[in-house]
């Protein structure tokens, strides 16, 4: 059985095992979403990400880029032009999480199978039967931006 551990903090975060630090940080429901779909497409726009995840709005998708961009996993990129254009791309730290986004995918799969397939809703397409590989961006992992370190 596990020992309890002490309780810590980091980055505002109060946590007591480095289970429960790695859940505050790319835990929830869209974070996930988020950083697999920057894994996948490599640089996205805020519109790109916002047509990609239909079931969000607009403010929980701003707050949950601020949270990963402040937690290190993402790199915001602003164009300073009219009208003004601001990217998003995983960050060094942000790229470690993949292939556990990859492998939460193939479970998902397999689990979606275990219990005898999908009930789509009408019009709707079925997604691949496969996680989506790594965008070419990040194969050079010199490409991706290092997280900012906050004083």
């Amino acid at each position: 059985m596990a020992g309890r551990c002490g309780q810590k903090t980091l980055g505002g975060k109060n946590y007591r095992c480095y289970f429960e630090l790695a859940l505050l940080v790319m835990g929830g429901k869209w974070k996930p979403i988020i950083l697999y779909h920057l894994g996948a497409g490599g640089v996205m726009r805020f519109s790109d990400l916002s047509r990609s995840m239909p079931d969000v709005t607009d403010r929980m998708l701003t707050r949950q880029l601020r949270e990963l961009e402040a937690d290190g996993l993402i790199h915001r990129e602003v164009y300073r032009q009219v009208p003004p254009k601001v990217e998003y791309s995983l960050t060094e730290l942000g790229l470690g999480l993949y292939p556990l986004l990859m492998q939460m995918c193939t479970w998902g799969m397999e689990y979606e199978t275990a219990l005898g397939g999908p009930e789509l809703a009408p019009g709707e397409e079925y997604e691949p039967r496969q996680a989506r590989p790594l965008h070419p961006r990040y194969l050079d992992r010199g490409s991706a931006p290092a997280p900012r370190r906050r004083g």
